[in-house]
């Protein structure tokens, strides 16, 4: 799938929150949506991948950063603002998610 088959709501959650912190993670959550099938899966693979970036935040840091890196407590705070980001999206119940408009 493409970010731009998200619903608005996923969308804003994790693409729009990302690029306000840095465009560089924004990268790797778009590409992230190439592996999955629909906006459930990208919704879990999300937090899986922010799950493994919290584990090990420097290296993290270092793989997904090209330039101007932020601080390790600035991308910490982000990846949980984007986690909560996600679960209030996983409570909107996927028929009122909306859709058009893009």
């Amino acid at each position: 799938m493409d970010t731009d088959q998200l619903s608005h709501e996923a969308y804003q959650a994790i693409i729009v929150t990302a690029e306000k912190f840095h465009h560089d993670l924004t990268l790797q959550f778009g590409l992230l949506s190439y592996d999955c099938e629909d906006e459930n899966e990208y919704l879990q693979s999300s937090k899986k991948l922010i799950g493994k970036w919290s584990k090990n935040i420097k290296s993290a840091i270092g793989d997904i950063f090209f330039e101007y890196p932020p601080e390790s407590a600035a991308f910490k705070i982000i990846l949980q603002t984007i986690l909560e980001n996600i679960s209030k999206v996983e409570k909107i119940p996927f028929e009122d998610r909306r859709f058009d408009n893009w």
